[in-house]
C-alpha cells in the first residue's frame, strides 16, 4: 500500500493541533477539503486515526503510532528535496550544523583542503532545533549536546565537559569555588527539567504551582536575561557560559553532576562518503584538543 505524503502532511497538522479548523489555517485549505483529505486517508489505512465529537478531537492509539512514524517519514522526504535541489545546482556543498560553545573550525579546514571545490556551509543551532536540521536535510552532520532523541540518527561521541551554575553575581551561590547539585534544591530552573535530571529529582526542589505553566525560553541570551534579573538559574556547559561573557552574572562548577556530552549527529538515511570522511576528520581533531576546565 502506498502513502500519500501530501495526505499524511495533513495528518500531522491536525494531530498537532487537534483542530481542524488550525490546521487547515496552518496548511492554508479550507476545513472541508482538510476533513474530506483525512477521511481519505483513513479509508486508505483502514482505520480511524481521530476520535471526533463537537467538542475534541483527539488521537486514536492508531494514530498516536501514525504521528510518530510519520514525523520522520516526512523530514526524510524534505530532506532527499533539498539534496536533490542542490545536486541539481551542480555546486557540491556540504552544512555541518553546531551548537553554542562548540568549534568546528579546524575540522571544516581539513575536510576543505581535501576537497577544494567543495562549498562548506555553518550553522548555528539551538536546544529547540539540533536535530531537526539533520533530519530535514537543511544540514548533513551536525555538532550536538546530549541528551537529544536518537531515534533516526548516528551518534559519534567525541568529548565531554563539566557543567556550570549561571547565576546572578548578587546571588547566595556566587563565589562560590564549587557547589553540590542539593545546593540548587531551592531555585527556580529557567531550562527543561529534563536538562538537569539530577536537580529535576532533588527532594524538596522548588516546582512552582501546578497551575503556573514553566516559562519556555528558546535561547540562552534569554535564558541570561532572567539569570541576571535573579528571576532563577541555569546550568549550562562550560564553554557556553564561558562564550556569554556578561558582568552581570558568574558561573559555578558544580562537582557532582555528569559532564555534557557532544557528539557528531548525522541521519542514518545518509550514505554519502562524504559524512562518513567528516566523521573520522571530527574524531581525530577532538581526540587531541584540549577541554575547558573549572577554574
Amino acid at each position: 500500500m502506498d502513502i500519500d505524503l501530501r495526505k499524511l502532511r495533513y495528518f500531522v497538522a491536525v494531530a498537532e493541533e487537534l483542530h481542524f479548523g488550525r490546521a487547515a489555517e496552518r496548511l492554508y485549505i479550507t476545513q472541508p477539503v482538510l476533513s474530506r483529505q483525512i477521511r481519505a486517508l483513513e479509508q486508505d489505512l483502514g482505520t480511524t486515526l481521530f476520535a471526533r465529537n463537537r467538542r475534541s478531537t483527539e488521537l486514536t492509539p492508531t494514530g498516536q503510532v501514525l504521528l510518530e512514524e510519520a514525523r520522520p517519514l516526512l523530514a526524510s522526504a524534505i530532506a532527499l528535496t533539498r539534496r536533490l535541489t542542490r545536486a541539481a545546482h551542480g555546486a557540491p556543498a556540504f552544512t555541518i550544523a553546531f551548537m553554542p560553545g562548540t568549534t568546528v573550525t579546524a575540522a571544516v579546514r581539513t575536510l576543505t583542503a581535501r576537497h577544494p571545490g567543495l562549498t562548506v556551509n555553518l550553522m548555528r543551532t539551538t536546544w529547540d532545533d539540533q536535530t531537526d536540521v539533520l533530519h530535514d536535510g537543511r544540514a548533513d552532520a551536525g555538532l550536538v549536546r546530549m541528551p537529544v532523541e536518537q531515534r533516526g540518527l548516528r551518534l559519534l561521541p567525541l568529548y565531554t565537559e563539566p557543567r556550570v551554575a549561571v547565576v546572578s553575581t548578587e546571588h547566595r551561590l556566587a563565589g562560590k569555588t564549587t557547589i553540590k547539585v542539593a545546593d540548587l534544591a531551592g531555585e527556580p530552573m529557567l531550562q527543561d527539567p529534563d536538562a538537569v535530571p539530577e536537580w529535576r529529582d532533588l527532594p524538596g526542589r522548588l516546582t512552582g504551582h501546578p497551575a503556573t505553566p514553566r516559562p519556555v525560553f528558546h535561547s540562552v541570551e534569554e535564558k541570561l536575561e532572567h539569570v541576571a534579573a535573579s528571576h532563577g538559574v541555569i546550568v549550562l556547559p562550560l564553554s557556553v557560559a564561558a562564550y556569554y561573557t556578561r558582568p552581570d552574572v558568574t558561573h559555578v562548577p558544580v562537582d557532582d553532576i555528569p559532564p555534557n556530552q557532544v557528539c557528531l549527529a548525522w541521519s542514518r538515511t545518509r550514505r554519502s562518503p562524504l559524512v562518513q570522511e567528516f566523521a573520522d576528520i571530527a574524531a581525530d581533531h577532538f581526540a587531541t584538543t584540549p577541554r575547558p576546565h573549572p577554574v
